[in-house]
């Protein structure tokens, strides 16, 4: 019978770090969750400007007379709503994975930590890229082909809500395919792959590059290759980061040797 309660108590310590986690992961969500939140207000005041300002791109391509539309009865109203919504997360990106790194360091080595940071940093760095790079000049030459191979007589009037999914979409493809040097920075330094393993397969890359620009932009030959192209050149960089990867790995285990022989 004495053992019994000794047995529970030993259960019971197991568990507390488990539950300790799950409570550090539900404050961390809170606080991401709070940011947003905090965030959204400011932002959904100034939604009117902020919608100008994404959609200038196609209103400055559109001929006179034409203008974007509003077909569903809440658009006016959703639109800008979804908008500071997807503006808040993307400007709060930074302090999300802040807090995500808050979450996953403590069971991170000292040697993953050296690396796992600047990997963050420059992850952001790299998606604002993407959303940089499609907004001033992926969506001027897109939208100025779109409207140039319109036909004669119909007016181009887009709904405000689908341009809007259009743009998240489109930000969110540029943003994703710009973090190639960080999956290929990855997949050396975990062993997971080769420098030359992955040059060796850049055929097959080269083909994933143009299937991945057809799939997840509009159906014009511009955009496909504005997406495929820096995606070839980011493979290239990472294929370059990991072989400079490997070198340093090679080092260090020589170094290593040296010493254990001294």
């Amino acid at each position: 019978m004495s053992g019994e309660p000794d047995n529970v108590q030993e259960d019971a310590d197991k568990e507390m770090p488990f539950l300790e986690h799950l409570i550090e992961l539900r404050s961390r969500i809170l606080r991401s969750m709070t940011l947003v939140g905090v965030l959204f207000v400011p932002i959904y005041y100034f939604a009117g400007p902020l919608f100008s300002f994404v959609s200038a791109p196609l209103v400055q391509a559109l001929p006179d007379g034409s203008s974007m539309i509003a077909t569903a009865v809440t658009s006016p109203f959703l639109t800008p709503f979804k908008l500071a919504i997807y503006t808040a997360i993307f400007i709060g990106i930074p302090f999300l994975l802040h807090q995500l790194w808050g979450f996953v360091s403590p069971g991170l080595y000292r040697s993953e930590k050296r690396f796992a940071f600047p990997l963050l940093f420059s992850s952001v760095v790299l998606f604002y890229a993407g959303m940089a790079f499609s907004y001033f000049l992926v969506f001027p030459l897109v939208f100025t082909f779109l409207v140039a191979v319109s036909p004669e007589g119909v007016p181009m009037m887009t709904d405000i809500n689908q341009y809007l999914d259009f743009v998240l979409k489109m930000f969110l493809a540029f943003g994703i395919a710009f973090e190639i040097p960080v999956a290929t920075f990855l997949l050396a330094w975990s062993g997971l792959s080769s420098a030359d393993s992955m040059a060796r397969k850049r055929p097959y890359v080269i083909i994933g590059c143009f299937v991945a620009g057809m799939l997840l932009t509009p159906p014009d030959v511009i955009s496909q290759l504005l997406l495929a192209l820096p995606t070839w050149v980011l493979f290239e960089f990472g294929v370059v980061m990991a072989r400079l990867v490997e070198k340093k790995a090679d080092y260090d285990d020589e170094a290593s040797e040296e010493s254990n022989q001294l």
